[in-house]
């Protein structure tokens, strides 16, 4: 099932609704990278990252934030600054920024670099249009210009070119390229579970957009996956668990927005998805993670197929429409559970039987290698597998 890949450029994206453990990986595959383009655990310390690649935590890593990414400086100052196990600010206004970017009235990086005066007749300008459009807004625009000027003034020295940087990294062939996916394929604009989803592509294609690497510099690309899913807010969710089966995963797997704290929805892992997001992003292989939280479980269920009960039919593709995918019957593989403790192995041949074969079912229902099993928080608390 090993999938060739070359190329300097690697990816991590998320295959399912988010905080699948993305950094997780990020911070092992970083340690053969220069370059990295959210929680990570690591020297007893742990690290939750909002706008700053996880790679950042590897002294010998060069982080670049790309182009695509939609910044609020005063959150990106405040989690630079914050300490260990506080939780820093929530990003706020990514819609409204994005819609800015399209309507082309945005202020972008280079421009609070650039020329001052004309900085501030642009800032000017764009505060009076949201104004028109929500008369009610109060803002103090003197006060946040002295703010910005502020943040320009720390900046320097932290900015450049990146679509050149990186280019010229690749082309030299002095490092390794380690792209860390922002969200996850289910959030993402054009093919995730659209209403709900974010406003920018969380996809592989996003990775092009959003760094200005051409397609064939892209590869290979690893997906991460939760032994089980989860998902933040509104939107359908087929393997949504209601019972007391949910709310222990959810306490054991300490599943809590890392800003919000609001719980995060629970439901077994889910292949109809992951399957959709393989289409998508043609993974090489895949992390599983957080296989812990399912050691005392019984049983274990993994959803395998769709059926319609409309038409009686099981669906051939993961539906786009909401409709169809709010009244779905979920078709599943019952598994017996291990109930035995997996908590920091880190050798598969280890594993309990049952394990092994949950790990082994998943990858036969994907036809996609799963190479590294996260079994607890810290960053050696994982099994790489070859494969």
């Amino acid at each position: 099932m090993t999938k060739s890949a070359e190329g300097l450029v690697s990816v991590v994206l998320g295959a399912q609704w988010g905080d699948e453990g993305k950094g997780k990986l990020v911070d092992l595959l970083s340690e053969s990278s220069g370059v990295v383009c959210h929680t990570v655990v690591a020297g007893g310390q742990e690290y939750f990252f909002h706008l700053l690649p996880s790679g950042i935590v590897n002294p010998n890593v060069l982080a670049v934030i790309g182009n695509g990414v939609v910044v609020n400086l005063q959150a990106l100052f405040q989690e630079e600054l914050r300490g260990v196990n506080s939780l820093g600010t929530t990003k706020k206004g990514i819609g409204p920024t994005y819609s800015s970017k399209v309507t082309r009235n945005g202020l972008r990086v280079c421009d609070l670099m650039g020329d001052w005066v004309q900085f501030t007749a642009k800032y000017r300008e764009l505060v009076n249009y949201v104004k028109r459009r929500y008369p009610k807004l109060e803002t103090s625009v003197e006060e946040s210009l002295e703010q910005l000027k502020t943040y320009r003034q720390k900046l320097s020295g932290m900015v450049c070119d990146s679509v050149t940087l990186i280019n010229k990294l690749v082309e030299s062939k002095q490092a390794n390229i380690l792209v860390e996916g922002a969200q996850s394929c289910m959030l993402d604009i054009d093919f995730g579970t659209y209403p709900h989803v974010t406003s920018s592509n969380c996809s592989v294609g996003g990775v092009c957009t959003g760094l200005g690497l051409s397609p064939s510099r892209v590869g290979p690309v690893y997906g991460v996956i939760k032994a089980y899913t989860t998902r933040v807010g509104s939107g359908t969710f087929p393997t949504e668990l209601l019972d007391g089966i949910g709310e222990f995963i959810q306490k054991k797997g300490c599943e809590w927005g890392v800003t919000t704290k609001r719980k995060r929805r629970i439901g077994w892992l889910d292949t109809v998805v992951i399957r959709y997001a393989h289409i998508i992003n043609d993974f090489n292989a895949l992390a599983l993670t957080k296989i812990d939280v399912l050691d005392d479980l019984e049983e274990v269920k993994i959803a395998k197929a769709y059926v319609d009960p409309k038409t009686g039919c099981e669906l051939d593709s993961f539906p786009s429409d909401s409709s169809v995918l709010n009244r779905v019957v979920v078709v599943y593989e019952t598994l017996p559970g291990w109930k035995t403790s997996t908590h920091g192995c880190r050798v598969y041949e280890k594993l309990p039987t049952a394990a092994k074969v949950f790990v082994e079912t998943v990858e036969k229902l994907l036809n996609i290698p799963i190479r590294w099993i996260g079994t607890g928080a810290s960053r050696d608390s994982i099994i790489i597998r070859s494969v």
